[in-house]
């Protein structure tokens, strides 16, 4: 009951990320003060059904083959916060008081069939114009797409976006993928099967995006279940056109840092897929708690390890010897999220990306200067079959400051 209370809970602002409470970093120092609101317009695309078609729709739990694209507003407080409290809040390590974010309007402005021409449609084509205005006013020129994870509302998954693009600084452009998971925890079969459903919709989002906005890079956030979608989602991508090279796919693509945050995806699956794209990228790491109590359940339900949670028993011999390749030469990052050495880190934690400070930090770091691990303060360490991966060191606060320092 616990848990199932703790899945049904509201979305509290998440910790601030280590790096903020340095007070080295101001992450709104380069805001634009127009932006000085505790509500958040954010980006979204979904493939979920509408029961009644209109600017401001009922999205249902069911699959479609329609793309819809459009902006949410997520307002963080009740409305007796202002801004001066928010930026305090966000800068502080206290972990009182934390506001509620709840999910006010979604406005859809697109709805392509999967297969449509999007020269076709005005409508797509102002869409892409206003993710363009954005890119052009960011300090950071990328997309990042988050794609939540297994029991998630449309209003979760639009908050847990939205939080992660408010401490960015509001400075990077964030789209929200909001697959049609049935935000229940007694649905984890049906969410699986929506997981699926939903792959040729994530790859076709890649694609529009690709092909006509100005990112320089597109990142790939995937949490949990969504895992399986981008997992999925990105192999297919990574199959070439007639008569195009590798070097012009990547170009075409533009694939820049992936990080799937505790994958819900067969670790057999998920190195398949890894295989067939990971030199499309720029970096692709993996966040894992071996003691995650939620992939636990997953592997049993599946009969086969997580992704996020993972058995080299699940592997061929020849996998094994690609991930090692892979973490030594192809800029694969198995990142070992150990809550023994992680402050404020419950043991069997799952949502540790965005709720633990030290863990949404390096992520935070990763997507905004495409550092290294060792160049975010992580050290390294290998398995005795000789995959490298990253932990996070005792003295990973000081590394931290003195990275700020640096800056």
């Amino acid at each position: 009951m616990a848990l199932l209370a703790a899945c049904s809970s509201p979305v509290q602002l998440m910790p601030t990320p280590l790096k903020f409470t340095t007070g080295l970093v101001d992450p709104f120092a380069h805001k634009d003060a127009a932006l000085d609101s505790t509500s958040i317009p954010l980006l979204y695309a979904t493939n979920r059904a509408v029961f009644i078609g209109s600017r401001q729709p009922f999205y249902s739990i069911f699959p479609s083959d329609t793309l819809r694209l459009g902006i949410a507003k997520v307002q963080i407080g009740d409305g007796t916060l202002d801004w001066d409290q928010l930026r305090q809040l966000s800068t502080s390590d206290s972990q009182r008081g934390r506001p509620v974010l709840s999910l006010e309007r979604m406005d859809e402005l697109v709805a392509l069939p999967l297969q449509s021409d999007v020269q076709a449609s005005p409508e797509a084509r102002a869409y892409f114009d206003l993710i363009n205005d954005a890119l052009a006013v960011s300090r950071h020129r990328d997309l990042i797409i988050y794609v939540h994870g297994f029991n998630n509302a449309v209003w979760r998954g639009t908050a847990q976006a939205a939080q992660f693009h408010h401490f960015t600084g509001r400075q990077a452009v964030v789209l929200a993928f909001l697959w049609p998971s049935a935000g229940s925890l007694l649905s984890y079969a049906t969410d699986v099967r929506a997981a699926r459903a939903s792959v040729p919709a994530f790859a076709r989002l890649i694609e529009l995006l690709a092909s006509n906005t100005n990112a320089e890079h597109i990142n790939v956030l995937a949490f949990s279940a969504g895992a399986r979608i981008a997992s999925e989602g990105l192999a297919t991508l990574a199959q070439p056109r007639d008569g195009e090279s590798r070097e012009q796919l990547r170009a075409r693509l533009r694939l820049g840092q992936i990080y799937f945050a505790a994958p819900d995806e067969d670790t057999y699956r998920f190195v398949t897929d890894l295989r067939q794209y990971i030199d499309l990228t720029e970096r692709v790491s993996l966040g894992a708690n071996l003691d995650d109590r939620a992939l636990g359940f997953a592997a049993r339900h599946q009969r086969a390890s997580r992704a996020g949670r993972p058995s080299a028993d699940d592997l061929t011999p020849e996998q094994v010897e690609f991930v090692n390749a892979a973490s030594q030469q192809l800029n694969f990052d198995m990142i070992w999220v150990d809550p023994r050495a992680i402050p404020d880190m419950h043991r069997r934690a799952h949502s540790f990306w965005f709720g633990n400070s030290w863990v949404s930090s390096d992520v935070l770091m990763q997507f905004l200067y495409h550092k290294a691990p060792a160049d975010r303060g992580l050290q390294e360490g290998y398995t005795q079959q000789g995959m490298r991966f990253w932990t996070f060191p005792p003295d990973y606060d000081q590394r931290v400051e003195a990275l700020m320092r640096k800056r």
